[in-house]
Parts: structure tokens; sequence; C-alpha cells
């Protein structure tokens, strides 16, 4: 039979063809257009038209790679959560809301609008240099251009004039502001007497036959349960493990030194001071010739008397930035300013007086002031950085590589991490885990994606590597189980400590919780009793004076009408405590007054208004989201 085979191998690769290819077609292209299908599915549409499942999928990421810039540490799987994926395509259906409603009302600004707007908004301050351009190296570590930020500008502009006019309308008086705050704010003079659990808990005793009742409870299970996990091998493929094996020579450290040598010294940077006299480059000639008189007059008294180059600026200089300061520009970079400029004064000499500069902005006589930086480390000063950064760079290249590999051994052979570690030099590594980061992780054994995998059937079950998982920036592990405990109650004997300090807490809770209730009731017959009282205090949301929120809101919601007034209410920690309200009180001054809280009122008012809009215009519009939401969400108030 397998001598026919052997002898007959074309014939046997003709059948496989006629069999295999069309079921592959068949599947491949209804693959194909399946995927693309779920691609353009239809999640959302505003106005009839659709939102795609792949612009929600991209505005998903978007905001997620925005968060990560504000929070780096954050846990990936929040960026992935259900919830935060509707939060993604909510924002979504908003947005092209207000576009619809931005052209239909035909809210366009013009460049010279959204140009003038950036320049006066503070918020877009840090974008702006000293010379009136835009820092085009802040834009591009973001990798965005001059002109899509300003298309992104005027988007966004077009945008605010939508809601902006209905944010901006609510007007409020002295009275609502005044009644909303004083309630919110109110103070009360209080009184309280605490029952803490501790003063009980040395009282109790309870008996063995109680301890292992209590233990025995199906509701007590949880509180003493061991929660399951997994012992592990695991082995890190990343550039750390990387740069110890690789190879290099003296000449490869020259080498690298000699390239980079800007990087081991200190930037040079200069002083300059200036004195503009404006002229546009597209202003009529009559106008520019004389701009360039006059600065070429103030050039020819600054070249008489340098000591007095200060005094001109301020009088002459048309920079309003800098002519207060005698011109001063302080130290910059090279590149920080327009290349005319720039050129200029790092071709000039310390105390040099520049001839007549033209730049966009009009007419510079500039004085350099002086210089620093500049300097360059020796090698010998920088080896051992020199050598890091070559390991490091040898590693990353060769980090490709080893990945595949990692990834290709970790699954072909996968009853054992040996392999892997012996083929690439790694360390097999042994930890005990859990399905959550245990206290104190840190590293792979905090990613959730590990502890996912980990924690998967055939990990658990048939004890086989995990495929490579991505931990972090080139970083990749494979564990494998070695020994799982599943979730369990300890035996009584193990446990029992705990058992009696949770029953003792619980019995000195019931007990304070009956000597305050009794206190309560004795002080609602005689509030003029006050012993065992504490010293009064005032108390606000904005002064809790170590009260709970339950307990706050308790005190701030009783009854006032007739003082003294008397209330209790359990402590967080399960004791109790009562409270005996004196008086009330207006509201403290200091914590906001009158101006700021009808500002912070009209501004809740314009929120709520704006929001009320962007209902109707949903609705106006006809935007509907297709896709059911989150548990979470839906059941939110």
């Amino acid at each position: 039979m397998f001598d026919f085979v052997r002898k007959h191998t074309r014939l046997f690769q003709f059948i496989l063809l006629v069999l295999i290819l069309p079921s592959f077609a068949f599947v491949g292209m209804q693959g194909y257009t399946s995927m693309m299908d779920g691609a353009n599915a239809g999640v959302a549409s505003v106005n009839g038209r659709k939102i795609t499942q792949a612009e929600w999928d991209a505005a998903q990421r978007d905001q997620a790679e925005r968060v990560r810039r504000q929070n780096p540490t954050i846990d990936a799987k929040l960026l992935d959560s259900p919830e935060a994926k509707r939060q993604a395509l909510e924002g979504l259906v908003t947005e092209r809301t207000l576009k619809v409603a931005a052209d239909q009302q035909h809210f366009t600004p013009s460049p010279e609008s959204v140009a003038a707007r950036f320049w006066a908004d503070p918020q877009f301050a840090f974008l702006r240099n000293a010379d009136g351009t835009v820092n085009k190296a802040l834009l591009a570590a973001q990798g965005v251009t001059p002109s899509i930020f300003l298309e992104r500008l005027r988007q966004d502009y077009a945008l605010r004039q939508v809601t902006g006019p209905i944010e901006s309308s609510p007007t409020v008086g002295t009275a609502s502001p005044k009644l909303a705050f004083d309630a919110l704010l109110q103070q009360r003079e209080v009184q309280l007497q605490r029952f803490d659990i501790k003063d009980f808990a040395a009282k109790v005793a309870p008996t063995e036959a109680e301890i292992e009742a209590f233990y025995r409870e199906p509701a007590n299970a949880a509180k003493f349960q061991l929660p399951e996990s997994a012992q592990v091998q695991y082995v890190v493929l990343d550039i750390d493990a990387l740069k110890k094996d690789v190879k290099f020579t003296e000449d490869d450290l020259q080498t690298y030194y000699k390239e980079n040598a800007a990087r081991f010294g200190v930037p040079e940077e200069r002083r300059a001071s200036h004195i503009l006299i404006k002229a546009d480059r597209n202003a009529p000639a009559e106008e520019r010739a004389k701009a360039k008189a006059k600065a070429e007059e103030i050039l020819a008294q600054v070249r008489k008397n340098p000591g007095e180059f200060a005094a001109l600026a301020k009088k002459n200089s048309q920079d309003e930035g800098s002519a207060a300061n005698g011109g001063d520009l302080d130290f910059f970079g090279r590149g920080a300013m327009v290349k005319e400029f720039d050129a200029a004064v790092y071709a000039m000499k310390p105390g040099e007086i520049s001839n007549l500069v033209e730049t966009d902005f009009g007419y510079h006589i500039i004085q350099l002031t002086g210089t620093r930086g500049g300097d360059k480390k020796p090698f010998e000063a920088v080896r051992a950085e020199v050598e890091s950064e070559v390991r490091k760079q040898l590693a990353q290249r060769r980090y490709s590589e080893a990945a595949e590999q990692f990834g290709n051994l970790v699954y072909e052979q996968s009853d054992s991490l040996q392999p892997a570690a012996d083929k690439l030099k790694l360390q097999v590594q042994t930890a005990t885990v859990g399905r959550q980061p245990l206290p104190g992780a840190a590293g792979p054994l905090a990613s959730t994606k590990l502890l996912d995998a980990i924690f998967g059937a055939d990990a658990l079950r048939n004890k086989r590597n995990t495929e490579a998982v991505e931990t972090g920036p080139s970083q990749l592990v494979s564990a494998r189980v070695t020994q799982y405990n599943p979730a369990r109650v300890p035996p009584l004997a193990d446990v029992k400590d705990q058992v009696r300090g949770q029953l003792v807490r619980k019995l000195a809770a019931e007990q304070a919780k009956k000597a305050g209730e009794a206190r309560l009731a004795a002080l609602k017959a005689n509030p003029t009793d006050t012993a065992g009282l504490e010293a009064a205090v005032t108390v606000s949301r904005a002064k809790p004076q170590a009260l709970s929120r339950a307990q706050l809101e308790a005190v701030l919601g009783a009854d006032a009408t007739k003082l003294p007034a008397v209330v209790g209410v359990a402590s967080d920690d399960g004791g109790y405590v009562v409270v005996r309200i004196n008086q009330l009180q207006p509201r403290d001054a200091t914590v906001i007054d009158d101006k700021r809280a009808a500002q912070q009122y009209a501004g809740a008012w314009a929120r709520a208004e704006g929001q009320a809009y962007l209902a109707a215009l949903k609705s106006q519009y006809k935007a509907v989201i297709k896709v059911a939401a989150p548990a979470s969400a839906a059941s939110a108030p």
C-alpha cells in the first residue's frame, strides 16, 4: 500500500487538489466576505448615515490611546471593557450628531478665525514659540502636522458653535444659587456618642461550639475560602534577556560614539535680544520699504551705541512679548526660531550685532548676548552608557527573530519550556499565581493576559505551555502549570483564629448596635441628658469631621424642625453612633462665596442645557445606537 502511494505521488496530489481547492475557495471567499460584512456592519446611525463596526473600532483605539498617554499604568482590560467600548460609540454618535448640526446650520469657521482663536486660546500657549510660530516638534511627537492640527481645530470650533450659544445662554440671579448651596453646604452643630466594636470585643468570649457553628454556616464559607492558584514555570523573552548574549567589538562602541556625538554632550543654546519692526511679506512694497528704512535707522543708532540696545528695544521694538524686557529672548536651542532668525544667531559671536534679518514677521536687529553648552564628553567618561546602548540596539535587532523562534518552540514542544530556554539561553523561573495579580505582583506576573492564558482550559487540563503572550513592549512570556490548586475551604483547625476573630467582631457589633439603640431611645425621651456625649462640633458636607458618608447624610437629612434632635446610624466598621443635633448654621462662606456659588450654579445649569439640547439634536437627526448596552451600564441609575 505504501509503495503504491510513493509510486503514484503525482496522482494523489492531483486528487487532493481537486478535493480541496473548491472547498477552500468557498470557505475562503465566504470568510473574507463575512469579515468585510462584519467591518461594514452598522452599529449606529445618525441622519440616515450608518456608523460601521470598523469606525467604532477605530474610535475605541483612539480613546484607548488617549487614556494610555494620560495614564500609562492603567490596566489594559479597562480600556477594552464593554463599558469603555460603549463610551467610545456614544462619543462617536455625539460627534456625528454635532457635525450634522454644524453642516446644516452652516457653522464653518474661516481659516483666519481658526488661526485667531488658536493664538488667543490660553490652552494652546504651550504650542506657541516665543517668536510667534507653531511648535512643530511638539505636534510631530503626536504624529500631527500643522495643517492636520489646524483642520482638527476648525472641526472642533465648528462643533463648539452648535452647543456654545446654548451653554452660554443661562443667566441666574443670586437667589437660586444661594438657596441651592445653602441647602447643600448647610452646617449643623452636633454632639456624638460612639459605640465602637473594640469596646465590646474584649467582653465577648465565644465557646468552641459557637465557633464551629459559625464556621459551618454556608453563608460564611466564602469568608474562609482559599482562592484557586497555580504553581507555574515560566520563561521571559525580552530585550534584557537578549542583551547579555550579544557580541560587539571596541570598534563598534567607537563608531556608535562618533555617530551619536550629540547625545553625549550638552546641546548648545544661545541667548539673544532683538528689535522687531513688523512688516508682513504680503504688505505693499511702499509699506515694507518704510518699515525697512525705520529698522535701518534704529540699526545705525545701535551700532553707534551698542550699550543702549535694551533701551532702544524697549522704545522701538514691536515684539510685544520681548520689548518690555529690552528685547531679551532668553536662551533657546538650535531650530527653536524661524530659520532666518536661527541661522543669523548661530552664525554670530557673543556681543555681535547683526545686520537686518528679514523674516515673515518683519525686520529684526539681533544682538547675541550669551552662549552655553556645546561641550562633548570624552569616550571613556561615557563608555558604560555607550556599551549599554549598543547592547540594547543589537538585542532589539535580534528580538524579532528570537520572538518567532520562541513562539514556535513553546507551541511545537508544548510539554516543556526547557527547549525554548536552552535554545535562546533563557532562565526557567517558578512562581505561584492566582487568576488576578497577587498583591505586590510586578512585571509579567502582573499581566492579566498571561494569567488568563495560565488559567485557560488547555493549560490547566493538559499542563501544556501557554502560547507566547505579549506582556509588555518587546516582551513575550510562556508559562506552564505544574500544579493546580482549586478554590477550597480549609479545615477549621487551619483557620480557627480567623474564624474566632470574625465571630467576635460579629457579636461585638451586635452588642454595640444594641447599646447604641438603647442610648438613642433614652436620648429621644430626654434630649437634655448629655452624659457620654462628646464636645460639640460643626459638620457639613465640606467638613465631615470623621463621619462616614452614610453617617453624614443621616445627620444632614434628619428632621431639624425641632431641636435638639437625635439620630442613630451604624458605623462602617460595624459600630454605632448616636448624634444629637443642637443647632443649624449657615454655610461657611470660606468654602464658597456667593460669587463662586453663582458661577458654579450657572456652569452646572449651562451643562444641563447643553445636554438637553444635544438630546434634542439626537432626536431630530434620528441618532440611533443599534447594539445593546452592557449590563452594568443598562442597570445604572
